[in-house]
């Protein structure tokens, strides 16, 4: 333990201490930093209310045209992010139906705004947490249903009271991928919000925008946080697979 300490602490001191504290002391840098986590934990939070009852659906449901819906979910995953968020921007824009409704009896435009930027992270964040969760209930074995049922329980019941507390790791790889994928966006988040400092400038953007000033400092720090986070995310997923196989 005391080599760890020996070991960690100048790390700590001479690194990441004077980073952070470089880091408070930048308000851009921390309203951007607010802007990304607001929008990642909106994006996840909602997920996860959709997420769990379509898994359950697409895992034990058979209907036509199934195939075509889980291709159509996954397409974020292979399309690039700026043919989607071109698309989002056209539904968006007000010389469409959805876009024209919304601006005449909400005076609301989704476009160029967080609002509009949050449902365009939705749509593409959505494979993140609908693959783990579905494959989790997949792979649980049929008699846990079939067993609740005999006992009266009801369908509800069962996913809430049996089938969730056994995908706990999915859920958790679900929520750390959604989460760090949103950290890290960057292709939808410029195409349908721009590039409005505290209100859709998000870390990936400002972290552009600093390479492109030759501010490499600031640029640094924006990197250095997304890396932090992608190798928590991982981290905690590869442990929980390694849990599962163990």
């Amino acid at each position: 333990m005391k080599d760890i300490k020996f070991f960690c602490y100048p790390i700590f001191q001479n690194y990441i201490t004077p980073k952070l504290n470089i880091m408070i002391e930048n308000v851009d840098f921390m309203q951007t930093m607010a802007t990304t986590a607001n929008l990642a934990l909106w994006t996840t939070m909602i997920l996860l209310v959709i997420g769990l009852p379509a898994a359950y659906a697409l895992a034990y449901n058979d209907f036509k045209g199934k195939s075509a819906v889980e291709a159509l979910i996954c397409m974020p995953m292979v399309l690039p992010p700026t043919v989607l968020g071109f698309y989002i921007l056209l539904i968006y824009s007000p010389q469409n139906f959805l876009g024209a409704s919304l601006e005449r009896y909400f005076d609301l435009r989704l476009a160029f705004s967080f609002t509009g930027v949050l449902i365009a992270s939705v749509i593409c964040s959505m494979p993140f947490m609908l693959q783990p969760l579905q494959n989790g209930l997949a792979l649980l074995p049929k008699n846990y249903r079939e067993a609740a049922y005999t006992m009266g329980k009801s369908k509800i019941t069962t996913f809430f009271r049996v089938l969730l507390p056994n995908i706990k790791g999915s859920i958790i790889s679900a929520i750390a991928m959604t989460f760090a994928h949103c950290m890290g966006e960057f292709g939808i988040v410029l195409m349908v919000g721009g590039n409005m400092p505290g209100n859709t400038r998000v870390a990936s953007i400002a972290l552009y925008d600093e390479v492109q000033s030759l501010n490499y400092d600031v640029a640094n720090q924006y990197a250095f946080i997304m890396f932090v986070i992608s190798f928590i995310a991982l981290t905690v997923i590869y442990s929980i697979n390694k849990r599962r196989h163990a």
